[in-house]
C-alpha cells in the first residue's frame, strides 16, 4: 500500500496526483491519501467514484481526510 500526503496542497494538485497515481497502479494494488484542502476533501472522492473504483473512508476529521482506493 502507497501511503501520499497531500495535507499541504490545495485544489488542483491533489486531484491530478490522484489521478496520475491511479494510472500507474495495478489492479488490486491500494493507495492511502491524506487531504486536508475542502476543495479537495470534497472533489477527489468524487473523482474516485466517478473512475468506479472502490473507496473506503478512514478518518474524516476537521482537519483531515483519510481514505483508501483500492485500484
Amino acid at each position: 500500500m502507497i501511503l501520499i500526503d497531500l495535507t499541504p496542497y490545495v485544489c488542483p494538485y491533489p486531484l491530478v496526483k490522484v489521478k496520475l497515481l491511479l494510472k500507474q497502479m495495478k489492479v488490486g494494488e491500494q493507495l492511502h491519501i491524506l487531504l486536508s484542502d475542502p476543495g479537495s476533501r470534497r472533489d477527489v472522492p468524487l473523482l474516485i467514484k466517478k473512475m468506479g473504483f472502490g473507496i473506503e473512508i478512514i478518518a474524516d476529521q476537521t482537519h483531515c481526510l483519510s481514505f483508501i482506493i483500492t485500484k
